[in-house]
């Protein structure tokens, strides 16, 4: 019997096709490529590459927002500036490969701050109107909302006045960003966050669609199946939304705080949310999948994953229920830089696919950065298999 990550003779799609996976790519492009995750396959070099960077930030050496942003930055963002971008938009679009705008400045504070970011994920819902080749705009809630006044709420602690009046802006930023996307028609993904701030940012999310996802989904909530109630909760907000007569919108990933989450749930004393293995994980995203498929009339469905097995699921499940490749209803989504052999597959074969292409100042986005090199050297196998593939790339050229 397969496991979980292991591929099945019986789905329709393989992931082994460097050529697809990387003509988008000069020979240049795939050296670079080649090179960096090379060191990402070391923990050495990701950890101590990671501190010398925010030491050569921090006391502004020279060179270093030019060398980041020719080498790890030009992999996996698509510039500075939603004007920037367009070159990466429009790659993508030769492939058939739809670009969500992913505004990645993080840990802002001030109300200054929020405000200006506010205005620039209208921006991005201004740019994807009308435009196929961006189906999709997000963002955070952190990027507009205090981390701290987020997780007193939750917490049902009593706000000050000044945090009343706070949140009430907090929530104005919200719905004036979830109305722009009703009104030019733009999906809207809610990106997921920590679970001590999550069900604040689920009640709103909720409250939108109810207003805004009457006729289909719009507004998307993101379900991050790495925790152990997450298929429940997303069964959950199902069938309130049939009482309540509105469609879901779900967005499936696995999810980005599983050791922060682990780590405060021991030191607090709480039962960790977490699944308690990458198997429990892998079984409840698939049956995520399935149960969205089942529902998938009253259903928006995002799958955001780099798991080769869960993709080819999905283009299994959807051809079982004769649900055709292009189905407005059903995305598949990775991040830019990443699993370019899922993505560029799934596109030749007509599935609707789409890149989150993170942009933002250089300085701003690194911690963004930081997350993608961490993660490719703690994901057993990841960085390794996308080194893999570009050296069998690489190969295949040579032999041509």
């Amino acid at each position: 019997m397969a496991t979980l990550t292991e591929p099945s003779p019986s789905l329709p799609l393989s992931f082994e096709d460097t050529a697809t996976a990387f003509a988008s790519k000069s020979d240049a492009q795939l050296n670079k490529a080649y090179y960096l995750f090379w060191a990402m396959n070391s923990n050495f070099l990701v950890r101590y590459g990671t501190a010398f960077l925010k030491f050569a930030f921090k006391y502004k050496i020279p060179l270093t927002k030019t060398i980041v942003k020719n080498t790890v930055f030009q992999h996996f963002c698509g510039g500075e500036t939603i004007e920037e971008c367009e070159k990466t938009i429009q790659n993508l679009a030769k492939f058939h490969i739809g670009a969500i705008l992913d505004y990645s400045v993080e840990g802002e504070k001030s109300e200054k701050s929020f405000d200006e970011t506010t205005e620039e994920l209208l921006h991005t819902i201004e740019k994807a109107d009308h435009n196929p080749n961006i189906p999709f705009s997000v963002f955070k809630v952190t990027g507009i909302a205090r981390f701290a006044l987020l997780e007193k709420i939750q917490a049902k602690q009593p706000l000050t006045d000044a945090e009343q009046a706070e949140w009430q802006r907090a929530q104005k930023r919200f719905d004036r960003i979830c109305k722009k996307a009703f009104e030019l028609d733009v999906n809207l993904l809610v990106d997921g966050e920590e679970t001590w701030i999550q069900d604040v940012i689920d009640d709103m999310t909720y409250e939108a669609m109810s207003k805004y996802n009457q006729k289909r989904a719009i507004i998307y909530n993101t379900y991050q199946l790495y925790r152990a109630d997450m298929l429940g909760n997303l069964k959950k907000a199902f069938a309130d939304a049939q009482n309540k007569g509105y469609y879901l919108g779900a967005k499936l990933v696995r999810g980005a705080y599983m050791e922060k989450e682990s780590l405060r749930a021991k030191d607090m004393g709480y039962p960790d949310p977490i699944q308690p293995n990458k198997e429990a994980c892998d079984k409840d995203f698939n049956a995520a999948l399935e149960f969205c498929i089942e529902n998938i009339e009253k259903i928006g469905l995002c799958a955001g994953t780099h798991n080769e097995y869960s993709n080819q699921l999905l283009a299994k499940l959807m051809k079982e229920k004769n649900i055709a490749s292009n189905d407005s209803r059903i995305h598949f989504a990775q991040l830019f830089g990443m699993s370019d052999q899922i993505s560029y597959s799934l596109a030749k074969a007509g599935y609707n696919t789409v890149k989150y292409v993170p942009y933002g100042p250089v300085e701003a986005v690194m911690p963004y950065l930081f997350r993608r090199a961490s993660e490719n050297t703690s994901i057993a196998g990841q960085s390794s298999r996308e080194f893999n593939l570009i050296r069998s790339e690489k190969v295949r050229r040579r032999k041509k």
